[in-house]
């Protein structure tokens, strides 16, 4: 092909070829429409204008160089992407590879790529010519990679923080639930795998996970489809997260289809979701941003105001934004017969429809980008101030670690172990009627911050979505109150759980517990199950009613006991009295007395002495009172046996040898007592769970198996004697007591029968009174069995107990128990 004379061939391009006649640079943009979210972008073109006017003014800067360029529009996909590279690189409208046609010089380096994949496709390609390529978009950690793109570098710092910070948003407001819009690619994935890590961190779950593709066609079903999604989400507020082409689809069903009452997280290109907020409602009113800390620069404001077309006559687009905004043809211009502009038109009069004086991210780092490429070539030309070529080499030297101050005051550096402090604004988008939106700053979240430090929101500032009057509120289930902890719900999120009440001796007090927590065994919850409270020691105690209703029960019998001791010893002599040996009747009245008397070892406070009384007295006295009714029982049978002065049975009746059964038997139970307090003895005890709110002082029994040896002794020993009376029951005589023996044994055994299942049954107190209960029952048994029939006719009937009264009655028949004293 017939080349022109100004086409250099570059098979292979030598770096020092690059004359700094001007120095150009290079910047690309996204594809033009006419929609006011790209208008926007054209923002990049005037931060680039400004960043190279402030250049070219400071003297210190760059002394006796003025800093030229190159502004592309460059077609970011897959047909259009290397085509324009080549187009600017040969200088042709048909590009010629390796041909230079341009008849300046070359530029040092290009500033490029809002998006992560329109700067790795031309950085292949640059990469040949080791032209430096700083990039103003987004951090892709996929570009970092020196072995694949050693000249290209990034001006917005690594997002690793991002996540954490989103977080911390959340838990500041207490939002559990969310759910997840991120862009379907490599960046996304990273991005959804470092926030999930920080959410089960947290304690935060996710209700839904979208991913966004990029867009291929407006108003496609899937919109529709992703609209539905958002509306049937459970969680009131999303975490938007992507690239540009797949946030577009997001900002597009956003304004066609209004969802209210969702809160929104964003990060990334916020800028473009954001700038369509031209109606009244809008589905991202008051919702949230993240983006990098950027100052306010110095005179920035004051350009916007005086810039116009006219400034800028080779940029075939600003007429073309100014026709849009304005309606009319800057002068000069080349767009037809159409009015000319009013002389006072800036872009301040414009602000309801594109919000030009909002510095956006991508701006920012096209400032500092410009900047940072002056710095270096100072740099470079005091390295070497002789040469006329610019050397790259160098400049790629000095772009590795260059670090300076920009005019707003943030420290600005290339190199990404220098920024390994995060440092984010906080944006609330507020839309206000007639269209107005706009970015109002409400906090701040700085990485690696002291505890609790990290993030600083100003909430009374903050203007919540439409159907919110206050905080709102995104959780799986309502948090759990005081008093109550949360149960997992199997099969779900453990976001999601149900409240429970806690259980007995447990308590929660503060909300959210997933567990209660058991109070001291000296304290006990209130009904609320909110907080501990001290019991009170307690015990069956005198001054309780029923403390007080037994021991007098135990008084009234003993006296009564001891009463009916003295009118057998005031009637002594009677025959009644003489039956069945009175010696005998005096012990049992005796025991009997203390019978009653050992109950009052279980009232009163616990000790030690109490404690180890107890089964002595009762196990003594009892078997001293039941071996007492033996005996007499006894000497009925043998008195009945006795048939000629010459048996045995009648020399062990009148040798006295029934008496013998009272210490016999008396002395096995203390054998088994002192084995019990040899081995295990009662010791004082406190019962904390036996009753609600108190604490129950008790004798514990030490040895159980000894406890109920002794009971089983004493019980053998009342089933031997009522057999042993039930069998003399019929014996005719008119003293003859075998029956009211029988009756008083069977009151006696079915009393303790009784007594074991219910003492198994009950605790603390009420064991304790139980326990009185039946030793007081029992021995009114016996005395009421025994001895009421005889005071009866003692008292009452004092004439029957006489012989003389008996004589000649066939009611009488045989009196030998008489006489048996």
């Amino acid at each position: 092909a017939h080349l022109p004379e100004s086409c250099q061939a570059t098979p292979h391009p030598n770096p020092n070829s690059l004359h700094l006649t001007r120095l150009k640079t290079t910047g690309w943009e996204a594809p033009h429409t006419l929609l006011n979210w790209l208008w926007k972008n054209y923002q990049y073109v005037l931060a680039f204008y400004f960043a190279i006017q402030e250049v070219n003014k400071d003297s210190h800067l760059l002394p006796n160089l003025t800093l030229g360029f190159q502004v592309h529009n460059a077609f970011s996909s897959d047909q259009f992407t290397l085509w324009s590279t080549l187009l600017w690189l040969s200088g042709k409208m048909d590009p010629l590879p390796n041909y230079n046609c341009q008849t300046q010089t070359k530029s040092a380096a290009v500033i490029a790529g809002t998006t992560s994949a329109f700067s790795a496709e031309i950085g292949t390609l640059l990469e040949l010519y080791k032209t430096p390529q700083v990039s103003y978009g987004p951090f892709d950690p996929m570009l970092s990679d020196e072995d694949q793109f050693p000249s290209l570098y990034q001006m917005a710092p690594k997002d690793s923080s991002l996540a954490h910070g989103m977080v911390s948003l959340l838990l500041h407001f207490g939002w559990t639930w969310v759910a997840l819009f991120i862009s379907d690619d490599l960046k996304g994935e990273q991005f959804l795998r470092d926030l999930k890590a920080e959410l089960v961190k947290n304690g935060i779950c996710v209700a839904l996970t979208e991913k966004l593709p990029d867009t291929k066609t407006m108003y496609g079903p899937s919109d529709i489809a992703f609209m539905s999604r958002i509306r049937v989400s459970s969680a009131n507020v999303h975490i938007l997260h992507g690239e540009a082409g797949s946030l577009i689809t997001v900002d597009l069903a956003a304004e066609f289809f209004l969802t209210t009452g969702k809160v929104w997280i964003m990060a990334a290109k916020w800028d473009i979701v954001t700038s369509e907020m031209n109606h009244m409602l809008h589905s991202f009113h008051g919702s949230f941003s993240f983006s990098p800390h950027k100052g306010e620069i110095p005179g920035f404001q004051h350009f916007l105001k005086t810039v116009d077309p006219s400034h800028y006559p080779e940029d075939f687009y600003f007429p073309k934004l100014w026709l849009h905004l304005f309606h009319c043809s800057p002068a000069g211009s080349l767009c037809g017969k159409i009015f000319n502009c009013p002389e006072n038109a800036s872009f301040e009069t414009v602000s309801g429809m594109i919000d030009m004086s909002t510095m956006s991210d991508s701006s920012y780092f096209i400032y500092n980008a410009v900047y940072a490429l002056a710095h270096c070539m100072l740099h470079t030309f005091e390295y070497a101030p002789h040469v006329q070529i610019l050397p790259l080499p160098q400049l790629h030297r000095f772009l590795k670690k260059i670090q300076f101050t920009n005019r707003a005051g943030d420290h600005i550096s290339l190199d990404e172990k220098s920024k390994q402090r995060a440092h984010y604004d906080i944006h609330n988008a507020v839309n206000f009627p007639a269209g107005l939106g706009l970015l109002v700053k409400v906090g701040e979240f700085v990485s690696k911050s002291p505890l609790g430090q990290g993030l600083v929101i100003t909430e009374e500032m903050i203007e919540w979505p439409i159907g919110f009057t206050e905080i709102p509120r995104s959780v799986c289930s309502q948090g759990c109150g005081s008093g109550f902890w949360k149960v997992p719900q199997e099969g779900r999120p453990v976001c999601c759980f149900a409240c429970v009440f806690c259980p007995e001796g447990h308590i929660s007090n503060h909300t959210g517990r997933w567990q209660c927590v058991l109070c001291p065994t000296h304290e006990y919850p209130n009904s609320d199950r909110t907080r501990c409270l001290p019991k009170m020691v307690t015990f069956l105690a005198y001054q309780d009613p029923l403390g007080m209703e037994l021991a007098c029960m135990a008084l009234c019998l003993s006296a009564l006991t001891a009463a009916v001791l003295g009118v057998f010893v005031r009637h002594q002599h009677t025959p009644i009295v003489k039956a069945n040996n009175r010696a005998l009747s005096y012990i049992l009245l005796i025991s009997l007395t203390f019978c009653f008397l050992c109950s009052l070892l279980f009232i009163g406070p616990p000790n030690t002495a109490t404690c180890t009384l107890q089964p002595i007295a009762f196990g003594l006295v009892f078997t001293v009172a039941v071996s007492t009714v033996l005996a007499k029982t006894v000497t009925v049978i043998l008195a009945f046996k006795v048939t000629a002065p010459g048996r045995r049975m009648r020399r062990l009746l009148v040798s006295g040898a029934p008496n013998f059964i009272i210490p016999s038997c008396s002395l096995i139970q203390l054998t088994l007592c002192g084995v019990w307090l040899g081995t295990s003895p009662p010791f004082v005890d406190s019962d904390t769970h036996s009753e609600h709110g108190h604490i129950i002082i008790t004798c514990n029994k030490g040895s159980v198996t000894a406890f109920y040896c002794g009971l089983g002794y004493l019980g053998s020993l009342a089933l031997g004697t009522f057999t042993m009376a039930f069998l003399a029951r019929n014996l005719p005589d008119t003293f003859n007591e075998a029956k009211f023996l029988t009756f008083s044994m069977l009151v006696f055994c079915s009393v303790w029968l009784t007594f074991l299942p219910v003492h198994h049954s009950t605790k603390g107190k009420v064991m304790v009174a139980v326990e009185v209960f039946s030793i007081l029952a029992s021995s009114a048994g016996l005395l009421g069995c025994i001895f009421a029939p005889k005071c009866y006719v003692i008292l009452l009937r004092p004439h029957s107990c006489s012989l003389h009264g008996f004589r000649d009655k066939t009611l009488c028949g045989s009196n030998k128990l008489a006489y048996l004293t």
